[in-house]
């Protein structure tokens, strides 16, 4: 259609003012169905007429020749005030495509109709939409400019180039040498590769360039992707991602490696000082970063916080482990229950990891029957930003999946590793959820969620130092270790099976204390105790394990002392007798001491029972602390046990039922004042040597009383007695 035709169907359109984002609203007569892409393209189309300055008034008319001869009206246009556009802008950068709710929710605040609203942020998202292709249009042809003259250049030089033999002529591709001829070849092939990881690349720039630090290249904005264009897209099947859908997803992974590393190079004022470590200001963060999550969803909270530590492990080393699941797992037992591998979106270059993604679904955990766990699915996205420096990045997918209902999902997450002289590495971690668990979290347990140190980023960075500890002693030439009176000769083989023995007895103890599903416990059916969890497994065929019918319980109680206190009552095997059932006879004596950490209290050792009935039974204890929570894991075992483990036997062939406490703080600590401390305890007895066993109710009776007693008997001690 002609200008001419345009004016001649529309006559008002030469008399509009400039455009400033206003919108008509329909009169009776229109019949325009609400359809947004509709809606649209038709303003796009209408000559303009949908930014005027004014909106018009369908109920005034005058009588005149100036009147629409289609509507018989006369339409009148008022401004929208600066307050009007200001707070839609607000919106429009927080959430650009609002629903019927949301529009009619502005349209009552800003006092505007709901297709003034409406039509608002439709001509809105067409002029960013062509304000973003005028300047890649203006890029593309300044880089084709730039390519023109480098080609004409290159012809020149290739004129007057010689033969590199005579001097006489133009060089010939037979004539290049070798190395130059190999340099050719490699250069066609980068370029190539190039070529087809450009469109995984993201293109954006942050909206805060100030933030960044000093002679550093400004990092990349994450992509602003739409949930609705995604979600759309996105297969419905957890597990996999269509080859179609691949290049969105990657798309999120890249932009959240470029907002990690914003996050890990800024301070004040987006991250505060905190009793726990630098916590993440929110209303800070909104206005500096944009993603494809969008706005935080209604009655979710922020768990936002960054530590950074010295950790005795290659950096190399560190990532190999944060990419690989089991290991990953492994590493991380008291944090993270189920987890699994789904694909990989893209793999490394020249064989590395180094631009490596994978599809992952994790279980996140606190180590208490009372705190639900937190399921995630999510992206790991692995890059090298430079030379002996690589960041790991997570960032949750499943709030893309349609009708998936979720509760936790992961903002850009993960760490910079930094490679250290020494066989040291420098960790720096961001851990950022937004997490809805109203109605399931426990009243003992909100202040220890709340402030951050169940799952922030000083409780993964205290794990990771404490696990890379027991490595690198598990790898000592040297292990030290304590052998009062010489009763028994431990030698460096058997050093080592031992430490490997209590690594497995604790992440068997972590399966039994918190409420993962990553093992085969079943919850009893009819069991209605509402202070102790008790559940059952049946074991066969599992060489870690003792056959027959194994119950499990465990239980969480708080007492008003601080977690050093407990755990350095707990440990002492002179207080065993006060809370341990199978110590009653008296003080155990100590066989063997073995450190395995910095601090003395790091520890494994070999207990014997000072009963003369039970000589032949023995306990391997581990104690362990770090910052942010304390162990103390035990496990009986018999004698014969105890040599196939000191002369060399596979530990992984020992049978265990492991026991023991998981002490954490309470969240109430402040300067000056100390908080208290939850104490998390669980017992596993076997029941039936036959895993066709039937469970009675008086081995749940039984062990229920027995996790009861001692929990107990440790409050009463800690809880101060009143006249």
């Amino acid at each position: 259609m002609t200008i001419s035709q345009l004016l001649r169907r529309s006559p008002r359109i030469a008399k509009m003012s400039p455009p400033n984002y206003m919108e008509p609203v329909d009169d009776e007569n229109n019949n325009n169905n609400g359809d947004t892409d509709n809606n649209e393209n038709n303003n796009n189309m209408n000559g303009g007429a949908s930014f005027g300055d004014e909106e018009f008034d369908s109920e005034n008319q005058e009588d005149g020749s100036t009147q629409n001869p289609r509507t018989g009206k006369r339409k009148r246009y008022h401004r929208h005030t600066q307050q009007q556009i200001q707070e839609m802008e607000n919106f429009f950068k927080e959430c650009p495509h609002p629903d019927d709710k949301q529009r009619k929710e502005l349209s009552r605040q800003l006092g505007l109709d709901h297709l003034q609203i409406k039509f608002w942020f439709q001509n809105k998202r067409t002029q960013n939409k062509n304000h973003q292709e005028r300047h890649e249009n203006s890029q593309l042809r300044e880089e084709n400019t730039r390519l023109i003259a480098d080609n004409h250049r290159y012809q020149k030089e290739f004129m007057r180039a010689l033969c590199p033999k005579c001097n006489i002529g133009r060089t010939a591709v037979s004539e290049m040498s070798l190395e130059e001829h190999r340099l050719r070849l490699q250069n066609a092939q980068l370029t190539e590769e190039i070529h087809q990881l450009s469109r995984y690349t993201v293109k954006a720039v942050m909206r805060n360039p100030v933030m960044s630090p000093p002679n550093q290249a400004p990092p990349f904005e994450p992509p602003k992707i739409t949930n609705g264009s995604i979600r759309n897209r996105l297969v419905s099947n957890i597990g996999s991602v269509k080859e179609a859908d691949k290049p969105l997803v990657i798309e999120l992974a890249v932009g959240a490696m470029s907002e990690l590393m914003a996050l890990t190079q800024t301070s004040e004022p987006l991250w505060k000082g905190g009793v726990y470590g630098a916590i993440l200001d929110v209303n800070e963060y909104t206005r500096n970063f944009q993603n494809g999550h969008g706005p935080r969803p209604v009655g979710f909270r922020t768990e936002a916080s960054r530590e950074t530590a010295i950790v005795l492990m290659h950096h190399m080393d560190i990532v190999h482990r944060l990419m690989d699941v089991n290991l990953w797992s492994t590493m991380f037992a008291g944090m993270v229950g189920r987890a699994k591998t789904h694909d990989t979106l893209l793999t490394g270059v020249h064989g590395n990891l180094d631009g490596t993604i994978h599809l992952m679904t994790a279980e996140f955990l606190v180590l208490s029957p009372l705190v639900s766990t937190r399921e995630s699915y999510f992206v790991r996205y692995c890059k090298q930003l430079s030379e002996g420096l690589w960041g790991v990045v997570d960032i949750s997918i499943d709030h893309l999946i349609p009708n998936l209902e979720y509760k936790c999902r992961r903002k850009p997450s993960g760490c910079l590793i930094k490679d250290m002289p020494n066989g040291f590495s420098k960790v720096t971690w961001v851990e950022h959820v937004e997490v809805d668990d109203r109605g399931e979290l426990h009243d003992m347990f909100k202040n220890f969620l709340n402030s951050g140190q169940a799952l922030g980023a000083s409780r993964w960075i205290a794990t990771l130092d404490r696990q890379c500890e027991r490595l690198a002693i598990m790898k000592a030439s040297n292990i030290p270790s304590m052998e009062p009176g010489g009763h028994i000769t431990v030698t460096h083989n058997a050093k080592k099976s031992l430490l490997k023995l209590v690594e497995r007895m604790s992440r068997g103890f972590f399966d039994g204390v918190t409420a993962s599903t990553a093992d085969v416990w079943c919850n009893l059916p009819d069991y209605t105790g509402d202070r102790v969890r008790v559940m059952t497994r049946k074991s066969m065929n599992d060489p870690g394990k003792p056959e027959g019918l194994i119950l499990c319980a465990a239980h969480s109680f708080w007492v008003p002392v601080t977690p050093i206190t407990v755990f350095d009552y707990l440990r002492d095997e002179n207080n065993r007798s006060n809370w341990d059932v199978l110590f009653l006879a008296g003080t155990p004596q100590k066989l063997t001491h073995i450190f395995n950490g910095r601090d003395t209290r790091n520890c494994v050792s070999l207990l014997r029972s000072p009963n003369t009935r039970q000589s032949e039974m023995m306990m391997i204890e581990e104690s362990s602390i770090e910052p942010t929570a304390s162990f103390l894991v035990y496990a009986p075992l018999d004698v014969p046990s105890i040599e196939k483990v000191l002369n060399g036997g596979d530990p992984d062939y020992v049978p265990l039922l492991p026991s023991g406490f998981a002490i954490l703080p309470d969240g109430m600590a402040q300067p000056g004042k100390a908080g208290g401390t939850l104490v998390n305890v669980s017992f596993q007895m076997l029941v039936d040597s036959s895993p066709s066993g039937r469970l009675t109710f008086s081995s749940v009776s039984t062990i229920e009383s027995l996790i009861l007693e001692a929990a107990n008997k440790i409050r009463a001690y800690f809880t101060p007695q009143t006249p």
